[in-house]
C-alpha cells in the first residue's frame, strides 16, 4: 500500500468497494500502514504481493457480485507467489501444500482432477472473493505485517458484506479465520467450518468436509449460479 496504492481517491479499485473502504483508508492508523510498508521497502524488505496487487481481492471480485467468502490468514512470503488472492499462486508458480490439499478435497467432493496450476482467478471472477485478513507480507517472513493495522481494514470488509448482502456463503478453515469470522450473522448467511488445509491440520476434518458442494447446494437453494469450482 504505497503512493496511489495507498490513496482513498487514486486507488485501483471497483467503484462498489470504493464507495465502501474508500474512508476507512483514509483514517489514522491505515496512514500508518502506509508510512510502515514504506519504511520497511526503503530499508530493503521485500514486501509482497506487488503494490498494483495488494487490494486484488477487491477489484477482481465487486461487492454486489460476491456469493462466497474464503478466509486467509496472510499472503504467501516466497518471492512470486502472492498475487492478492488468497490461497492463490500465479501461473507457472508451484501449487503450495495447503492449495494442493483443497484440490484434494475439490476432488474427493466434487470429482473435480487437480489442475496443472493453482491461481484462483476463475473463482474470484465467479464471486469468490478470496480475502486475506492481512494484505501483505515480506519475504521469507510469514506473518510479518500482523497487527500492523489490515486486521481492522478486512473486519471492516467482512462486517459490510454481513450487514449488506444476504445469503452468502462464508468458508472458515481453521481457527484464525473462524474467529475472524465470529460477527457474521448465520441467520443471514451460511457459514461452514473446518481445520486449515495446511499439512499440518488438513488430515483433522478439512479432507471430507464438503463445503464446496454443500456451498453450491446452498447458493441453488437461494435462486444463485453454483460456483464452478474447475479452473481452466
Amino acid at each position: 500500500m504505497t503512493g496511489a496504492a495507498a490513496d482513498g481517491d487514486r486507488i485501483r479499485l471497483d467503484p462498489s468497494w470504493k464507495a465502501r473502504v474508500g474512508e476507512y483508508l483514509k483514517r489514522e492508523d491505515m496512514q500508518s500502514l502506509r508510512t510502515f510498508l514504506r519504511e520497511r521497502m526503503h530499508k530493503g524488505a521485500h514486501v509482497f504481493p506487488p503494490a498494483p496487487q495488494i487490494f486484488s481481492a477487491l477489484d477482481a471480485t465487486p461487492f454486489d457480485q460476491v456469493k462466497v467468502v474464503i478466509l486467509g490468514q496472510d499472503p504467501y512470503h516466497g518471492l512470486g507467489q502472492a498475487h492478492g488472492l488468497c490461497f492463490s499462486v500465479q501461473h507457472g508458480t508451484a501449487v503450495p501444500p495447503s492449495l494442493v490439499n483443497i484440490f484434494k478435497e475439490l476432488q474427493r467432493d466434487l470429482g473435480i482432477p487437480p489442475p496443472t496450476h493453482g491461481c484462483l482467478d476463475h473463482w474470484a471472477q465467479q464471486g469468490v472473493l478470496l480475502l486475506n485478513a492481512v494484505l501483505t507480507v515480506e519475504e521469507g517472513r510469514a506473518g510479518a505485517h500482523q497487527g500492523k493495522g489490515w486486521e481492522g481494514f478486512t473486519d471492516h470488509i467482512v462486517e459490510a458484506l454481513n450487514r449488506e448482502r444476504e445469503h452468502l456463503v462464508f468458508l472458515l478453515w481453521g481457527s484464525y479465520a473462524q474467529a475472524k469470522g465470529k460477527m457474521i450473522d448465520t441467520n443471514k448467511h451460511r457459514v461452514l467450518k473446518a481445520p486449515h488445509p495446511s499439512p499440518l491440520s488438513a488430515h483433522r476434518g478439512f479432507i471430507g468436509c464438503g463445503h464446496f458442494s454443500k456451498t453450491n447446494d446452498y447458493l441453488a437453494r437461494h435462486g444463485m449460479t453454483p460456483i464452478d469450482w474447475r479452473l481452466p
